[in-house]
């Protein structure tokens, strides 16, 4: 009979510690790796982009939907996609773990797992951070990036006559955190995979910054909820197309899971967070770099900070709100 894999509670924090450290890539720009009491990474433009996000188990992911490797990778790329967003190239991660004593020594594993393969390819290290012990899984990570000389692209720069645009997919994540609680997987693995692990199309931000952005942030809470974001903090109404047109290719990838729960194809797309897609504003006749595609107009401030089809928007929801949608599955 094959002896059972250990739980955490079965290891020493070195030990479990020991099991972590060859999943994670040390990244160029590490001077000092894990092993001190804080690590040291370069930071050559005399300034650093710094953002944490936290992600709590049962309100962000669900172990019964979600292998560690899942985890980890989603872990990182919300943060990654913070960085970005502001235009910087990301360097280096921060992690402080909080799990179980029953958690699976494996689970642990695959979460440091995913990391690296968020992390890897993009040379940024994961330097240090924190365990500890307590009631739920908890992943807290602080990301770092280099503006490499630019300015860094905030929320506040969009003026009237600037063209919206995005980066990335949308409204996959809703669909298929959609498909798991209606317990239909089998309708569209793939969807249900990028929530589980959702793809940003991370190069994107620091190449809007290079085209002369001069807005841009991660969608993390849905196009309309982040939207309004972008435009209060600028001052000005975003006019977006109708978005079945807009995020046509988006639109007829979703149709089959809208189908089959009876969902509403325009509500993923206006409402559903987690893709981590880019939003961004750039001057008129500036080209787009790609993978960018124009979805509406700035225009000056009105009544409504957002407009789509050249009306306020109806879609029954307005983003994911963590405290007032709190015990309700993160969307």
């Amino acid at each position: 009979m094959p002896a059972e894999s250990p739980v955490v509670a079965d290891l020493t924090e070195q030990d479990l510690l020991d099991r972590i450290f060859p999943h994670l890539p040390v990244g160029s720009r590490t001077l000092v790796p894990p092993g001190d009491d804080a690590a040291v990474v370069t930071a050559p433009d005399g300034r650093f982009v710094v953002t944490c996000d936290v992600l709590v188990e049962d309100v962000h992911f669900r172990r019964r939907w979600s292998t560690g490797q899942d985890v980890g990778r989603r872990a990182a790329m919300q943060n990654l996609a913070d960085v970005v967003a502001m235009g910087a190239r990301p360097v280096a991660l921060v992690v402080g773990l909080v799990t179980p004593g029953a958690t699976p020594v494996s689970w642990v594993e695959g979460l440091a797992r995913g990391l690296g393969d968020a992390c890897r390819p993009l040379d940024v290290g994961v330097v240090g951070g924190d365990l500890s012990s307590g009631p739920v899984v908890m992943v807290s990570i602080t990301a770092h990036g280099d503006l490499e000389g630019r300015a860094a692209v905030r929320r506040s720069g969009s003026r009237a006559g600037d063209v919206v645009a995005y980066a990335g997919r949308c409204g996959w994540s809703a669909a298929g955190l959609a498909l798991l609680t209606a317990e239909r997987p089998d309708v569209d693995p793939g969807l249900v995979a990028d929530h589980r692990s959702p793809e940003p199309v991370l190069a994107a931000g620091p190449d809007a910054a290079r085209a002369g952005a001069t807005a841009m942030m991660d969608v993390s809470d849905g196009l309309l909820r982040d939207g309004r974001r972008l435009a209060r903090a600028s001052g000005v109404t975003l006019d977006l197309d109708d978005v079945r047109v807009a995020f046509a290719a988006d639109a007829r990838r979703l149709a089959a899971a809208a189908d089959a729960l009876g969902a509403d194809v325009a509500e993923w797309l206006l409402t559903g967070g987690e893709d981590h897609g880019l939003l961004a504003t750039f001057p008129a006749g500036v080209p787009l770099p790609e993978p960018f595609r124009r979805i509406g107009v700035v225009s000056t401030r009105s009544a409504d900070l957002v407009r789509v089809g050249g009306e306020p928007p109806r879609a029954a929801g307005s983003g994911w709100d963590h405290f007032r949608d709190r015990g309700q599955p993160r969307r």
